[in-house]
């Protein structure tokens, strides 16, 4: 699906639009916060976001009740990658710094968005020498006298 860029005044019903998900023009109008605009200059903004994709509608009787075709969600990655693209050299590094440097996000927030609950184990020391003097390996002659003592034993 193909997403179109948005004015400031279209995005702002959008928000709107994507709370009541599927409405008449009068609910937009009711739920509009104050100042509210005109019912016409709502019904023209309905039909442009209507040919840009983001409503469809569906005649009932002489009114016309409009459905959010594009989620939130989906416009958000949209402004998201349009923004990397166009500032940030499609670079998620030079997005974070960003969003550090202008204290947007903090190393909190990632710390519990991705759990880095790192756990470092101690290495078991290696005691080699140790080994050696405490559990001596013996040699081939000393294993062949203690199998002859073996047998002469049997």
């Amino acid at each position: 699906m193909k997403i179109n860029h948005l004015t400031a005044a279209e995005e702002n019903l959008m928000k709107l639009f994507w709370k009541l998900e599927s409405f008449y023009l009068k609910d937009v109008m009711e739920q509009h916060p104050e100042p509210k605009p005109h019912q016409n200059t709502v019904s023209t903004y309905l039909k442009i976001l209507v040919e840009k994709g983001y409503l469809s509608t569906e005649k009932e009787g002489r009114i016309f009740k409009y459905t959010v075709l594009v989620p939130i969600e989906e416009y958000r990655k949209f402004l998201l990658r349009e923004l990397s693209h166009n500032f940030f050299n499609d670079s998620g590094k030079e997005v974070l710094e960003f969003l550090f440097s202008e204290s947007l996000i903090s190393q909190n927030d990632l710390k519990g968005y991705f759990d880095l609950k790192i756990e470092l184990k101690p290495a078991k020391p290696k005691l080699e020498y140790a080994e050696e003097i405490l559990n001596p390996k013996k040699d081939k002659k000393s294993k062949e006298k203690e199998k002859k003592k073996k047998k002469k034993k049997d």
